[in-house]
Order: structure tokens, then sequence, then C-alpha cells
């Protein structure tokens, strides 16, 4: 992101001892971001993330009063993320009846749900290009962070001063297309990420940390969608620079029976 190693620590001591105000470019409080994080010589070294956890979720499941009809029935739901440079990236949700894994895989994007209660059924789907895209930009922001080191056509923009939770931040936008853009609030005074505005209305915060390789990532990430309804994700086990191989992420192939 900076381009030599004597300004970039330069930069760095000058967010420590300087007013909250004087860092006034987007690259400056990405830096001071990146700090909160951990080192810049941990945070690049990152080449995989491996998050594994769970959230309550619902299924649908025969109405007892009506056999005919469905409702939602609680379920903890299990997730298991992986993303891997340059752009691959898989996730996984599976419950009691149902698994789903969604992958990119540079420029192609599948989904396969299976059947857990018929043996061996599975249905693929190829994504379409706005899928594609928008799990391209996932890769980047969970890669990157925060940093333009993974290149592509991203634009970051600083947008101001911001109150947030009673907070003096600082927004700052990170933008991948004309539909695709996290908007991040940055506590001045320390570089934490308070919270992360998507496009549709939806809000992303996290909560508690795991420290793993000097960086640290979120306990419990809450999704908030335009709705008001919350799904709260909690990790049990982060994983960095774990090795995949590359049929982890590849089109799969189904068999005809």
């Amino acid at each position: 992101m900076i381009a030599r190693r004597f300004f970039a620590l330069f930069a760095s001591l000058l967010l420590g001892i300087l007013p909250a105000a004087a860092a006034d470019t987007a690259d400056q409080w990405i830096t001071k971001a990146r700090a909160y994080l951990g080192s810049e010589q941990a945070l690049n070294a990152v080449k995989s993330l491996h998050f594994q956890g769970s959230f309550a979720g619902t299924e649908q499941v025969p109405d007892p009063a009506d056999p005919k009809k469905t409702i939602e029935q609680p379920v903890k739901v299990g997730i298991d993320i992986t993303f891997q440079a340059p752009m691959q990236q898989r996730q996984v949700l599976r419950s009691d009846k149902v698994e789903r894994t969604t992958a990119l895989d540079g420029y192609d994007g599948w989904e396969r749900v299976v059947d857990n209660g018929r043996k061996g059924a599975a249905r693929l789907t190829l994504l379409d290009g706005a899928s594609i895209k928008r799990l391209r930009a996932t890769t980047i922001e969970n890669l990157s962070f925060y940093s333009n080191r993974a290149g592509g056509s991203r634009r970051v923009k600083l947008e101001g001063d911001a109150k947030v939770d009673g907070l003096d931040c600082v927004k700052v936008s990170f933008v991948h297309s004309d539909s695709i853009a996290f908007v991040r609030y940055f506590e001045k005074a320390t570089g934490r990420l308070v919270k992360t505005e998507v496009n549709g209305g939806g809000e992303i915060r996290e909560e508690g940390e795991i420290i793993v390789n000097g960086v640290r990532f979120p306990r419990k990430v809450m999704n908030k969608a335009q709705n008001g309804r919350v799904t709260t994700i909690t990790f049990d086990k982060v994983t960095v620079n774990e090795a995949f191989p590359t049929d982890t992420f590849a089109v799969p192939v189904l068999q005809a029976k």
C-alpha cells in the first residue's frame, strides 16, 4: 500500500503521536486500521484464511397441523469459510438436512446443494456474473486487510468524520463497482473497525477477538439485513496459511446416476 518500508514506519509512528485530526487521507487511516489488526509483516504474510463456526438459522419443515404446509424451525447451522490468494473462496453451510457449498475459482463460481435426507442427491448451479463479482469482492476484502495489495479496480475514498455509538470515527468507502461497496467506520483513537455498511442497507458488526499468527480476527460477526433481521456467526477457530488443493475450489463434476 505504501511503497517504501521506511515511509510506512514513519507514517505509523506519526499516527501514534499526532492527534486524530492529523490523519486526513484514506491511506493514513488504512495504515492505522491495519496496525490495529497486526503488524505489516504479519498481515502481508497471510495467503489463506479458514474460518470455522456456526450460527442459528431456520429451515422449512412440514407443519404438524397440516402436512401440506411448511413452517420455519430453528436449527444450528455449521459454517466453514475459506479464502485463498489470489482469488479463491469456498463457503459451506451444514445443517442436519442440507449442505450448501458456494465457491469461487478465479472467474468461475458455483453452488452445490446436497439433500442429506436423500443419499447422493445433489444440485449443481453455475453462478451468474453478478454473483461472481460479489464473491471476488469479498475475497479481496478478506485477504487484503484494507490494503490495495491485491490490485484490481477497487477504489478507496475518505468520506469524512462520523459518530457511531458515541465514538468519533472516520468513514472510508471501499468501492468495487456501482453495486458492490463496503463503507467502513474506523474509530479515530484506535483504528478499530466499528461497523461496515454494504449495498442494500445491510450492516456488519464485529465482536470479540481471536489472535492467530499475530493477526486479530473477530470472534463474532453480526450481519443485519435491511429488514432488521440479525444473523450472528460465532467462530470457534481461525487458521492462517493452510494450504488447500486446487480441487477444493474447482467446479465439481456430478456423476450421473
